[in-house]
């Protein structure tokens, strides 16, 4: 049921694959007006049901108060409305390349006095194996530009010798040829894998500041390939030796270049320091949707304020949020006859009708039916907060066990990492 409030505005949702439904849904149930727009054709679906959809957003660009894009690569068009006055949420050409371009943003870090790993761009699988030959060590494949979309290609190797990273730069040089474009070789560095995230208004950082753990593998215990995502655990903290080495050194240039929206930097830290490894300059995914439940104001209004460029403090709970996305085949892969096979239109059923922490992600609404659409196989993202990380845990698994999705599978074990990181992060002056 849609809320009638006193605070209602008209937001406009674009979309590059319907990823930001949830957020949109959750605007809609405040009391707000929400049209959405997806870009890629075989993703339209995601939503129906849920939110108004439009076939061309530029249409709708006079009756929005609010225009949120929810992806990299849409800079260019969100400076041209800003110049024109409309309030905007979405990069800058600039943040745009930040993480596209993985180079130039090793590059941006290096400006801004911040120490990187050592890294190689190559556009020929020949010339990186010869490399790794010529200079054995562990390293990391990370595709360029709009390869790095394929999160399964994402190869981190485990040998000493760089003989892993050698075979799979063999198998890529046969499936892929000339058709890869870019990617880096990145000498691989033992630590704890963090994230540190904020909302820019425009001129500044708000507080308090996001610190997120991803789980990137498909099995737990970290086993399988990398899908991206399949959960993450979160806190929000007012202060983060981790964003001031690095984040907080590029206020002034987000300010400079006209960025309003969200930014996140992924690092590896250790004992000898911090080490960015990549931007996300935008929402990311499941994220936002994990922020949403650990944060106490209704996200429209949040993001309204960020797009006004006002200067405020983020209402927040205190302890710790985390969330687990249920998959159904082909996920992490993309096989049309497989998810038409197993998972097209299976109905999500929950035993009870209870809906809190259970976010919506490619699906559309018949008849108040909850069905899987689509092509990737991401269903929900689902959520739970607590004080302690065993709370959250608790509150998150008892949501699950309230869903039923045919020959859907999730992580056991999202939030687990927490237990061993928070020891070492501590021992090192890192939280």
């Amino acid at each position: 049921m849609k809320k009638e409030n006193s605070f209602s505005k008209k937001f406009l949702f674009i979309s590059r694959w319907g990823e930001i439904l949830d957020t949109a849904y959750a605007t809609l149930l405040e009391g707000n007006d929400v049209k959405l727009y997806i870009e890629d054709k075989p993703s339209r679906e995601i939503g129906t049901g849920f939110v108004k959809k439009t076939k061309d957003w530029k249409k709708q660009v006079d009756w929005a108060d609010v225009i949120i894009f929810d992806y990299t690569g849409y800079g260019a068009i969100c400076s041209e409305l800003r110049a024109k006055g409309k309030l905007v949420i979405g990069g800058s050409e600039y943040t745009d390349l930040l993480e596209l371009d993985r180079s130039f943003g090793q590059d941006e870090l290096k400006k801004h006095k911040i120490k990187t790993l050592p890294f190689k761009e190559f556009v020929s699988f020949q010339d990186a194996i010869t490399y790794v030959q010529n200079n054995p060590d562990a390293y990391v494949i990370k595709p360029s530009g709009e390869t790095q979309e394929l999160k399964q290609l994402l190869f981190v190797g485990s040998d000493d010798e760089g003989l892993d990273v050698i075979r799979v730069l063999k198998a890529y040089d046969k499936s892929w040829g000339d058709d890869f474009g870019n990617f880096q070789l990145q000498k691989k560095v033992k630590g704890v894998e963090i994230s540190v995230a904020a909302f820019f208004n425009g001129k500044e950082f708000l507080r308090p500041l996001n610190i997120t753990f991803e789980h990137k593998k498909l099995f737990p215990k970290e086993l399988g390939v990398s899908t991206g995502e399949m959960g993450s655990s979160m806190f929000w903290v007012n202060n983060s030796p981790i964003f001031d080495a690095t984040l907080k050194k590029f206020e002034s240039t987000l300010a400079k270049t006209n960025f309003v929206g969200h930014i996140d930097i992924n690092c590896i830290v250790n004992g000898n320091g911090i080490y960015p490894l990549e931007f996300t300059s935008r929402f990311g995914y499941p994220q936002i949707f994990i922020q949403r439940a650990g944060i106490n104001e209704p996200i429209g209004q949040l993001l309204y304020k960020i797009a006004s460029r006002e200067t405020f403090k983020i209402n927040t709970k205190k302890g710790f949020q985390v969330g687990a996305f249920i998959v159904v085949p082909p996920f992490p892969y993309e096989d049309k006859k497989a998810f038409e096979l197993f998972s097209k239109d299976a109905v999500v059923v929950f035993r009870k009708d209870l809906k809190e922490g259970i976010h919506p992600m490619h699906l559309k609404k018949i008849n108040d039916e909850w069905l899987i659409t689509g092509n990737t196989g991401i269903a929900l993202l689902v959520s739970g907060t607590g004080l302690t990380m065993k709370d959250a845990q608790k509150m998150m698994n008892n949501r699950i066990s309230n869903i039923i999705v045919n020959n859907g599978y999730y992580r056991t074990d999202i939030g687990d990492r927490w237990f061993e990181d928070s020891d070492k992060l501590w021992s090192w002056g890192l939280l």
